[in-house]
């Protein structure tokens, strides 16, 4: 097992099964100040899809990403930390989780499927309701776009239409997580002037939600369209 590194900048550790315990502490020092999470997971695309009839295109979506998650697991793990300003902890703000599995799949479906150790829920509603006990508040930086005028592509276009340096290799987790809690922060302070309307994109997910009061409709084939980026 590879030891633990942190890369030139230190902003970024790799996290192995040897150093686990030893980074679990110190994010549980650092999320004390520093609770403003940016998470990203990597993993290859789509490799099923769903049969059947579907009552929307919200819940094809869901199911889409549903077996997909249930079929497959996760390579990586990024997780961000930074406080209300947008600041970083010293040092190390971004840590990156190496699963041993070869297969990987959507976001918050992972980070679900990892917590509660098991698939996800067949209805949406009932994934959403896991959702926020888990997550509370989220902002998902693709929902955000559609009210940043001309403001588009994936998180490196929109990352250099927003004048912001990576750090790190491009599509590895950790790397992924800090730019997007880069872009998190510099959206919010130049389209929606440092205060996002939390009735109006707290909770939202883009391309999923078909009734549930948790979230409502994205547009059709995000996730589907986002993880064929990622392969």
């Amino acid at each position: 097992m590879p030891a633990a590194t942190v890369d030139h900048s230190q902003r970024i550790c790799e996290v192995w099964a040897c150093n686990l315990d030893e980074e679990m502490k110190k994010i549980r020092q650092v999320i004390r100040k520093f609770n403003y999470v940016a998470m990203d997971t990597e993993f290859p695309g789509v490799v099923a899809r769903p049969i059947g009839e579907f009552r929307s295109n919200a819940d094809y979506q869901y199911q889409l990403l549903r077996c997909n998650v249930d079929l497959l697991k996760i390579i990586q793990l990024g997780l961000t930390f930074m406080n209300e300003q947008g600041e970083y902890p010293p040092g190390t703000s971004t840590w990156q989780f190496n699963f041993k599995f070869n297969l990987t799949g959507y976001d918050f479906g992972y980070l679900i499927k990892i917590l509660t150790n098991s698939n996800l829920p067949e209805e949406e509603l009932d994934f959403f309701e896991i959702l926020r006990l888990f997550f509370p508040v989220i902002y998902d930086v693709k929902y955000l776009m559609k009210s940043c005028k001309n403001l588009k592509g994936g998180l490196q276009e929109v990352a250099e239409q927003l004048e912001l340096e990576r750090i790190g290799p491009q599509h590895q987790a950790g790397s992924d997580s800090l730019l997007t809690g880069m872009a998190f922060f510099k959206m919010r302070e130049m389209f929606f002037e440092d205060h996002i309307d939390d009735a109006k994109y707290c909770g939202h997910l883009y391309g999923l939600g078909s009734g549930s009061s948790y979230v409502q409709n994205g547009t059709g084939n995000a996730y589907e369209e986002e993880a064929n980026k990622q392969s």
